[in-house]
This record gives structure tokens, sequence and C-alpha cells, in this order.
């Protein structure tokens, strides 16, 4: 029970994936904020936890819901005091290849799984920065990692959530907020169609739930990415080659053609901590020792990042 009195939101948790983690994290020891956009699927999970002998509410909106999701952390605070963990799983598909593909269908799937998970983040955020914990759990996709023919929009929002976790994690890394990306595989309505039915059956979406625990439980890490699916566990890294410095002048072009396959090397890849790792590297190859110093304001006033 290494959840034990933990405070967990998991949005669309009515069915498929998000059902299977909100059953999981109850079954770890953590109260459970049921959300969907139906009440009666939230209600129904709820009391499958309930039955279980543990606690659960639920409540309905729309992630893309800004008023919604505001009240909603501020429901599960007023009920149980706080809010350690939030699972933003909620998600929609508009498959069909880019030619095809109205805008309207590529805004709706990035207002969901983007603008969603940001404005459900955003809204537990003061709340775990006043109690200095929290875990927030974006989910990402191997179509956002690597591409998947039919998903420009869908594949576009997953790869958003990788960098938004990224920010997240550094802004709140001094709050006790710690913030990770899982990758799952499983059989879900978005996922029938597109995979055999052996292949389904193998990818029960409740074999991708203990995924979570590791990110979201008190020793949890920051910034890992972790690809989750029939019983299967891997990471995933952003990282960054050493690279060749060619300098200015109009050789580089073409040196750069003629050397690709030393600027692509992966040998002595790293993966960065923060953003300006990449200028730190570009400067330092450029012979510049003078530091990159970035000043940034937020509610406690100024910081000072030392890039360099």
């Amino acid at each position: 029970m290494l959840l034990d009195g933990r405070i967990a939101i998991v949005t669309g948790a009515g069915g498929g994936l998000g059902r299977a983690h909100a059953l999981y994290l109850a079954s770890q020891g953590a109260k459970i904020v049921v959300n969907d956009l139906a009440l009666a699927s939230a209600e129904r999970v709820a009391g499958e936890i309930r039955a279980c002998g543990g606690d659960a509410i639920a409540i309905a909106g729309s992630v893309s819901d800004e008023r919604a999701m505001a009240d909603m952390a501020a429901n599960a605070r007023e009920t149980w005091g706080r809010v350690d963990i939030l699972v933003n799983n909620a998600g929609i598909l508009r498959d069909k290849s880019f030619a095809k593909m109205s805008i309207d269908d590529f805004r709706a799937v990035v207002d969901v799984h983007l603008i969603g998970a940001a404005i459900c983040s955003k809204a537990v955020w003061e709340i775990m920065r006043e109690q200095r914990f929290g875990r927030i759990v974006m989910t990402t996709s191997s179509s956002g990692l690597w591409g998947n023919f039919g998903q420009a929009n869908y594949g576009a929002a997953k790869m958003a959530l990788v960098g938004l976790m990224q920010t997240l994690a550094i802004e709140g890394e001094k709050y006790g907020i710690r913030v990770n990306c899982l990758a799952p595989t499983a059989a879900t309505q978005m996922t029938h169609g597109v995979l055999s039915e052996a292949s389904l059956a193998a990818l029960d979406p409740s074999l991708v739930s203990p995924a979570l625990l590791p990110l979201v439980s008190d020793d949890a890490p920051s910034r890992a990415i972790l690809c989750a699916g029939a019983g299967h566990f891997a990471a995933s890294r952003i990282t960054l080659s050493q690279g060749l410095y060619l300098g200015a002048g109009d050789h580089v072009g073409p040196a750069l053609v003629a050397r690709w396959d030393k600027v692509v090397d992966p040998e002595g890849e790293l993966a960065p901590s923060y953003g300006f790792t990449q200028a730190e590297r570009e400067l330092a190859s450029a012979g510049m020792i003078d530091p990159i110093v970035v000043n940034m304001r937020d509610s406690d006033g100024a910081t000072t990042l030392r890039a360099l």
C-alpha cells in the first residue's frame, strides 16, 4: 500500500485505461477522484472502488473546461484536504491521413490531450506547491515519440505533452512536484480496429497501470518517459549527440552534408537536464566562456538560472 492516504485524480477514468488506472491506484491505498465526461461512467468506477473497500468520488466534466477542472480540484481538496497525484489520461482520436484531416479535427485532438492536460495540471498546481508535494503523469504515446500514419494531430499533441512535462518538472522541483510521462499500449476503444484480437487480448489495460506506481510514489523520478504494455516496461529519452563544430562561412552547408554521419553519431549522446544545454555546447564549441544568465520571475521573486 505504497500510496496509503494519497489523493489521486484520474481523468477519463470512466472506462478503458483510465478505469484500470483508478482501480490500480486505489488498490495501492490512494483515494480516487474518478473523472469522466459521463457521470454514470464515473460513478460506476467509483462504485467498483468502494465495493473493494477503497474510497472514491465521481466528478463529471471535460478536461478542456477550465472552470470544471478547477472545481474538481477544489472538491478533492475540500473532501480529503489535499491533492497528491494527477494522472492526465483523458483523450480522443480523430485519425485520418494529414491530406484528408481537417484543421477542426487537428484542433480537437490537441485541445483534449494537450490543452486538457495543461488545464488539469494548472488546477492542481497551486495546491501541490502549497503542500510542497505533487506527482503529475502525462499520457504520451509512441505516436508522438516516433510517429504513426494517420495520427498527425494525435502525435503532435502527445509529443507536446513531453515538452510540457520537461518544463513543469523544472518549475516544480523546489516544491516537491515531480512530473513524468507514461506511454501506454493498451486495448481500449481507441485501439480496437488497429490491432488483431490476439494482440488486443495481450494488451489488457490492467497490465499498463502498475507503471504508474514508480511515477507517483514518494521516491518517484522526474522527467521520465516510461513505456508500458503487455507487462513489458521500457524507458524512452530525448538525447543530444556530441555533434560537430563547423564554424561560420560558405563551407558550412556542404561540410554539414559531407559530415552528416558524424553529426548524428549516437556515441556519447546525453539526455540534457534543461534546454540551455544545447546553447552551452554550441557556445563552448565556438570558444565562448561567458555564462548565459537567464532571469526569470515568479510568485516567489526573481530566480536566476545559470546555463553555462
